[in-house]
């Protein structure tokens, strides 16, 4: 086997993505990483180079795919590894340039490695990992947000594992919202209703959005959302270009659903979501006038109603956010894994993260205890 690295995925034909990758998992789409690269969102002024692996076999077939990309900074990745950084910093040692496997700016479990049928993903893994390394001098390397195929893989070639704590709303086969309702304590149903009452009596009707009703003008609306969002919140016009959600409104409509926000025809707010044929992912917020409880209707109570009535499995909301625990989110573990180069520093590091992982598994723990739902005998 033999692993080829491409620095556009232009040059990786579509047809040979989505055969790997498939088509329902929305943010290893082909068009999904094109729009970012076209988009203008990545790039070498956006501290993110694309360096997506091809593993072919002897007669050139193709066998694996792995997206990779150069990161010259930590930010638009969720699973932070800023104290690694200092850690190197302090120490005198370089720790960018790095390279991460995992989707930009998206903090969403899901495939990273696509393999052919019969092909061993730790063999695959073994040529990815020197290939990268031969061709590229980095600190270390590092997949985010793996699904649990590739996190038995990695452990077992023994990279260090990292745990981060997100929430995930689930789907116990409720026929409607007021059933979801009836599930939780008194104490959080009752707060769940007032909060929708009061975005209703502040005059607001919330919509729906799919397919061809994301018109051109819909995105330069939301792009103005989204930017002033980022500039309150970071100080920033937000990781995404206009040319990039434009994109994704053009070739991704089917997998995009978007619960927007008007009062009297006009367009408050929005909250865009991806899906697939289980999950639906929350990403996307923003407002042009903010209303007391308005973020939580369309950010989560819209998506929960949504899931109910389409027939999808679990509502993934984002990173972060232990206020959503008290709106029926409930806490899982998610992963990363690292493989570091040798340095005098591995020994601590490997250490940070086993500290790490028992004290977020003991979080996760306490979390629990906090559940909105009735004890079931």
């Amino acid at each position: 086997m033999q692993a080829l690295i491409h620095s556009t995925i232009t040059t990786i034909p579509k047809a040979d993505w989505n055969r790997l990758y498939g088509s329902d998992y929305p943010f290893t789409r082909y068009d999904f990483l094109l729009a970012l690269e076209q988009g203008g969102s990545l790039g070498p002024q956006r501290g993110w180079l694309p360096q997506y692996v091809a593993v072919h076999g002897d007669d050139d077939t193709l066998l694996a795919l792995m997206p990779w990309f150069k990161k010259t900074h930590s930010y638009g990745e969720y699973l932070f590894d800023w104290a690694f950084a200092e850690a190197f910093e302090r120490y005198g040692f370089q720790y960018y340039p790095k390279l991460i496997n995992a989707i930009p700016f998206t903090p969403c479990q899901g495939p990273r490695l696509a393999t052919a049928e019969g092909v061993n993903a730790g063999d695959v893994l073994a040529v990815i990992e020197s290939g990268l390394i031969q061709a590229h001098q980095v600190s270390n390397l590092q997949s985010l947000y793996v699904e649990p195929a590739l996190s038995k893989t990695l452990t077992e070639a023994g990279w260090w594992q990292r745990f981060d704590i997100q929430f995930l709303w689930q789907n116990r086969n409720y026929s409607s919202f007021d059933d979801f309702l009836a599930a939780l304590v008194s104490r959080k149903r009752k707060s769940i209703r007032k909060e929708r009452r009061q975005v209703s009596e502040q005059g607001v009707q919330m919509r729906t959005l799919q397919g061809s009703e994301l018109t051109a003008e819909f995105w330069q609306q939301f792009t103005l959302f989204y930017q002033r969002t980022y500039l309150k919140r970071s100080g920033h016009g937000g990781y995404l270009t206009p040319a990039t959600l434009k994109l994704w409104g053009e070739h991704l409509a089917d997998k995009i659903v978007v619960f927007a926000a008007y009062r009297d025809e006009i367009m408050l707010a929005a909250s865009l979501c991806f899906k697939d044929k289980d999950t639906l992912y929350g990403r996307y917020w923003g407002c042009r006038e903010e209303l007391e409880f308005l973020h939580f209707e369309a950010c989560y109570y819209q998506g929960i109603e949504y899931c109910i009535n389409h027939g999808l499995n679990d509502f993934d909301a984002g990173a972060q956010g232990e206020h959503k625990l008290h709106r029926g989110f409930e806490p899982i573990l998610r992963e990363g894994f690292y493989r570091f180069n040798l340095s005098p520093l591995n020994d601590a590091i490997d250490q940070y993260c086993r500290d790490e992982r028992t004290a977020l598994s003991e979080h996760l723990t306490t979390l629990q205890e906090y559940s909105p739902y009735k004890v079931k005998n």
